[in-house]
């Protein structure tokens, strides 16, 4: 086989069982059969090193009814919706269900505490907002209903995914829960001197570490920080939690503050943990965080010390580097020595990671089209990046980046990068948000159409958005195939397999978003008997042949 096979052709290869053709593709390294440093974090893909997912659907087309579609011969399961109770003192699933991760209880796969974040509420949580002011009553529904759930999940002897509200895990975390802060932002002036923080909420994607815990990611934070005038600088963070104990609640902030979507984790080459993030606005960008020490994986969850410290990188595309966010290259920048205001503003490695944004440009960060979800590939180790869209820049369908980091290894501090998939006519999806692998290397893509925007202009082809599949293999090889069809002004959100892949859970959220009276919502999902609103909520899916 040639060693200068180029990179599709050998993406082609992917989910064939035959590790030894990494090899194939020039700079990108041997994987030794295995998914080399990002094995541990392929725990919340799509079950790597589990039965492939095979035979796969007959693919969907578009619609625009108001229904959860899926292909023939799948069913799915409404394990939890929006206000359901989850747990025997009374607490109930939050609103914007988005990221699910799944942790096996005894290594089942029909029985485990499943995680879900709640990013953010609607009309159908707190009623309208008369003049954009919240009541006080609304404030605290907004603060209730956002952040997280962890519920015990389990399969019926009828094959029937249900909640187990007697569940000693199950609760709720959200606005009113405290978090130890962590790292070099806690107690500096710019977060008022606090070690704790109050609530999280806006928690949109995540991931799961090396050492099991979850990692939730707070993003459009800012109208709720103002709204319930709790200081703007105890939110964007990256949180970190436990399914299983319920006092395990820390507020990373080595990792940087900003509109934070995702974190995938990995290893480099010499041990050191790696966490890729996207900051979800126009024109921000893509980072890295490098721990200092290195991962023990004997030392359990005490690894998340490695969090609290080391390099955070910013990507500059042009020349292909990670440039450090730090004091002293922030120093460097003909902005900071001309400007007294940001002499003052950034006095510490505290100050600089509070106002990361900012930082990463100042050090030349590239600003790029709404970096969201992205992923390590657990069979390559190259770096996958939903950018959503950019309508200042003409990107209206977004595309996926992938890159290559020199010598294969995720610590590395030069690259080189591609436009893996551009969304539009001819891919059939448009705005690429949450990207999963699954065991047989296929790429899972659920889509972001804004609800303003679905089913109108350009945007008209795609009706609501969907989830996609793009095989790496076979007669479909880098065709966009559509496995699910969302509700009316919802998008699909937290893809999430057991490890044996018969199931795979999935978020429905914002149904009906652009409702502006109750009395005529936009949606009923899930269309439960006599329910007059529209309800986010979590789903399993089933009808998988493994093989």
């Amino acid at each position: 086989m040639s060693k200068n096979m180029d990179r599709k052709t050998f993406l082609s290869y992917l989910g064939t069982g035959a590790a030894a053709l990494a090899v194939a593709s020039a700079g990108l390294g041997t994987l030794e059969g295995k998914a080399s440093a990002a094995t541990g974090s392929a725990n919340h893909l799509f079950g790597f090193k589990t039965n492939k997912v095979s035979g796969y659907f007959n693919p969907i087309d578009p619609s625009k009814e108001d229904k959860l579609i899926l292909p023939p011969n799948f069913k799915y399961d409404v394990i939890a919706a929006y206000d359901d109770i989850i747990n025997q003192a009374g607490e109930k699933f939050g609103s914007g269900s988005d990221y699910n991760a799944y942790f096996p209880i005894n290594g089942s796969n029909t029985r485990g505490l499943l995680v879900n974040n709640h990013e953010y509420t609607t009309i159908f949580q707190i009623g309208p907002v008369v003049d954009d002011k919240m009541t006080a009553e609304q404030i605290k529904r907004g603060l209730y209903y956002q952040g997280m759930s962890v519920i015990e999940v389990y399969r019926d002897e009828q094959g029937t995914w249900k909640m187990d509200t007697t569940s000693k895990h199950a609760r709720r975390i959200n606005g009113f829960t405290n978090f130890n802060l962590t790292g070099p932002a806690k107690g500096i002036a710019a977060l008022g001197g606090k070690s704790v923080a109050q609530g999280t909420f806006a928690n949109c994607s995540g991931g799961v570490t090396l050492w099991n815990t979850v990692l939730s990611c707070e993003e459009n934070f800012e109208e709720m920080a103002k709204a319930a005038s709790l200081p703007e600088t105890h939110y964007g963070w990256v949180i970190e939690v436990d399914p299983f104990d319920k006092s395990y609640l820390k507020k990373h902030t080595a990792l940087g503050r900003f509109n934070h979507e995702n974190t995938a984790m990995g290893l480099a080459a010499d041990g050191r943990v790696v966490v890729y993030m996207g900051d979800d606005k126009k024109d921000a960008c893509v980072y890295k965080f490098v721990s200092k020490g290195k991962y023990n994986a004997s030392a359990g969850r005490a690894n998340s010390a490695l969090l609290e410290e080391g390099t955070l990188y910013v990507a500059n595309l042009k020349s292909g580097k990670w440039v450090p966010v730090t004091l002293e290259e922030v120093k460097k920048s003909k902005s900071y020595t001309d400007s007294a205001d940001l002499q003052k503003k950034y006095q510490s490695l505290g100050d600089v990671v509070t106002y990361c944004q900012e930082a990463a440009k100042l050090v030349g960060g590239t600003p790029t089209d709404r970096p969201e979800d992205i992923e390590i590939s657990p069979f390559d180790n190259t770096v996958f990046i939903a950018h959503t869209n950019n309508d200042s820049h003409g990107n209206i369908h977004g595309h996926i980046t992938r890159i290559f980091e020199a010598n294969n290894d995720l610590g590395a501090l030069e690259f080189d990068f591609e436009i893996f998939a551009a969304g539009g006519r001819q891919s059939g999806f448009s705005s690429p948000d949450n990207l999963a692998f699954d065991s047989n290397g296929n790429l899972w893509v659920v889509t972001d159409i804004s609800s303003s925007s679905q089913n109108k202009g350009v945007h008209k082809s795609f009706m609501n958005n969907g989830l996609f599949v793009i095989p790496t293999s076979g007669d479909s090889k880098g065709q966009a195939l559509q496995f699910a069809s969302a509700p009316v002004e919802s998008e699909l959100t937290g893809p999430f397999f057991t490890p044996d892949e018969q199931t795979l859970f999935l978020s429905i959220q914002h149904p009906g978003e652009n409702t502006t009276d109750l009395n005529y919502p936009t949606s009923l999902w899930p269309h439960r008997p006599g329910d007059k609103i529209a309800r986010c909520g979590v789903v399993a899916i089933s009808g998988f042949k493994l093989g």
